[in-house]
């Protein structure tokens, strides 16, 4: 359309305003709140179930494998009722997440369930009944006996040990910030009074909650909402563990990881409480997978193009 017929036309708009009700006033006025993005749900302040920090003040060791399946075992009951129940996270990039294209749970974690899963059955499809999780429900699905193991990003603490039993290491990290690449920020010193995202229950909370200066802790139930509130401007960092960041800077080009790292954590695999021929079983699998090249083969797929070449942590048993 020409721009003189664009002006005529906005002119006859403006006339036929004026007919029909005072110049400047709205025909049906309605008062304007917050027009910014809302918040994801659950999302709250750093006192909104805070997660123990990554501490070593006890025997972290797990218990030493054993892959056979005694009848009347933990694993002979999950043999009858034909299926593993794993609790796992859908919006992880990298390490567990629903791939949209093939409708499929991906990832590292998404690997090592399914490992444990072919080692019961012999084959892990049609023997895997997955449930998503959020990171702050991780205990009391263990607690409730809703899931036979969780495999989210799920750091070993002398804490959670009190509730959970945890398998040998399979992942070692470390929390680290990220930070719009416009930002002008270098790492957690720069943070003081800004808003750090993390989750809910995890020991990254913890570890915003306690640096200084102190910033102001955002908490949320799952780590993609984290990446929605960086991406909105309604927070200015996220911080949790390396490879967390490194699945949200592959979604977005525009973030950068910064900082030295602010803590040492290793992933376990949950089990409940008391089932330690269970935990003795998935000891046996992890012991296979970082020896038989499974672990090494999955790193390369899903790790190694964001963080670079690794390893599988040493191992020690109590």
């Amino acid at each position: 359309m020409a721009r003189g017929k664009v002006a005529a036309l906005v002119a006859a708009v403006a006339l036929l305003a004026a007919a029909c009700g005072s110049a400047g006033t709205p025909a049906d006025p309605a008062p304007v709140g917050d027009v910014r993005a809302p918040l994801p749900a659950g999302t709250g302040g750093g006192d909104q179930g805070a997660g123990s920090g990554a501490d070593n003040t006890c025997d972290t060791r797990s218990l030493s494998p054993n892959g056979s399946i005694p009848s009347g075992s933990t694993m002979d009951k999950i043999r009858s009722r034909g299926r593993l129940i794993a609790g796992v996270d859908q919006t992880n990039f990298l390490f567990g997440f629903l791939n949209p294209a093939s409708g499929n749970l991906e990832g590292f974690d998404i690997e090592i369930a399914k490992q444990i899963a072919a080692s019961i059955f012999g084959r892990w499809e049609g023997h895997i009944q997955w449930v998503a999780i959020p990171s702050s429900a991780r205990e009391n699905v263990l607690k409730d006996h809703q899931v036979d193991i969780v495999v989210r990003t799920y750091s070993i603490t002398c804490s959670r040990m009190k509730d959970v039993a945890f398998s040998a290491p399979y992942y070692q990290t470390g929390q680290e910030v990220l930070v719009p690449k416009s930002s002008g920020l270098r790492g957690m010193a720069d943070l003081g009074g800004k808003r750090v995202c993390a989750a809910k229950n995890s020991t990254s909370l913890s570890t915003i909650g306690r640096a200084q200066p102190r910033p102001i802790p955002v908490s949320v139930n799952n780590w993609s909402d984290c990446l929605v509130l960086l991406q909105q401007g309604q927070v200015d960092a996220v911080s949790t563990d390396n490879v967390i960041l490194a699945g949200m800077v592959r979604q977005d080009p525009n973030l950068e990881v910064v900082g030295e790292p602010l803590t040492r954590e290793y992933y376990g695999v949950g089990i409940p409480l008391g089932q330690d021929d269970m935990v003795r079983f998935v000891n046996a699998v992890l012991e296979n997978v970082r020896t038989g090249g499974a672990w090494q083969n999955t790193y390369k797929y899903w790790i190694e193009p964001a963080l670079g070449p690794g390893s599988p942590p040493a191992v020690s048993y109590r």
